[in-house]
């Protein structure tokens, strides 16, 4: 398999690129079973869900979230 750089990727239409990273992170997906989390990760993971535990409530969900995002983006 021929490497490509990042400076390669830049030369795909963004139709490519967009391909080429879906490509990769179905690569990764499929080890994502030996992807450790650092204590840290796991800290922040268990705090996070503890508060939403707490307060369901203060979350958003996924759709509203994403209008948000959307909404934000500058032209």
């Amino acid at each position: 398999m021929k490497k490509i750089t990042a400076t390669d990727a830049l030369t795909l239409s963004i139709p490519e690129r967009i391909q080429l990273v879906e490509d990769i992170w179905d690569t990764i997906a499929v080890d994502a079973g030996s992807i450790e989390l650092t204590e840290d990760e796991k800290k922040i993971i268990n705090e996070r869900l503890n508060a939403y535990h707490q307060n369901p409530e203060s979350g958003s969900p996924w759709e509203v979230v994403y209008k948000r995002i959307i909404g934000n983006q500058q032209p």
